[in-house]
């Protein structure tokens, strides 16, 4: 009875010790990334009754596509990459993450922006999701979503 207890302990311990730990969300964030859908929904547009839908599914050879590179240090940059593979409109930032939330923070446009994604993993990549004031109408009550992929840069 030994040798069984033994055994069914050994063999545990070894199934144990090769689970590879999951990254963490920070950990599994740093890497350079492209958006393959997104989704904004904003409900009241412009303060009015009314609901404006922004769908994106990046198919066909778009003209641009949205990339980023997140970095050890903090640091982020997000750029469009148009069909000659150049990088135009780059915004650079900071980012964090706060549990399965990725905080980020970065001047476009002229304007700083504060966005919190909740973030969930895929195969692929992350699905983002964000209430924000995408319109910009003062009412936090736009709604992002966003598919990513895992991609090499150049």
């Amino acid at each position: 009875m030994k040798t069984q207890s033994y055994f069914f302990i050994l063999l545990f311990g070894m199934l144990f010790a090769s689970c590879k730990p999951e990254l963490s969300t920070k950990e599994f964030m740093v890497d350079s990334w492209e958006t393959t859908y997104l989704k904004i929904e904003m409900y009241t547009v412009n303060k009015t009754d009314s609901l404006q839908v922004y769908e994106d599914k990046f198919d066909d050879n778009p003209e641009l596509v949205a990339q980023s590179q997140y970095n050890n240090d903090g640091t982020f940059s997000a750029w469009f990459k148009n069909t000659k593979g150049e990088q135009i409109s780059k915004a650079i930032g900071e980012w964090d993450v706060v549990g399965d939330s990725l905080k980020v923070s970065f001047n476009y446009g002229g304007r700083d922006k504060k966005v919190s994604y909740l973030i969930k993993r895929t195969k692929e990549g992350f699905v983002g999701t964000s209430k924000y004031d995408w319109d910009e109408d003062g009412a936090f009550d736009d709604l992002l979503t966003m598919k990513t992929k895992r991609i090499k840069l150049d």
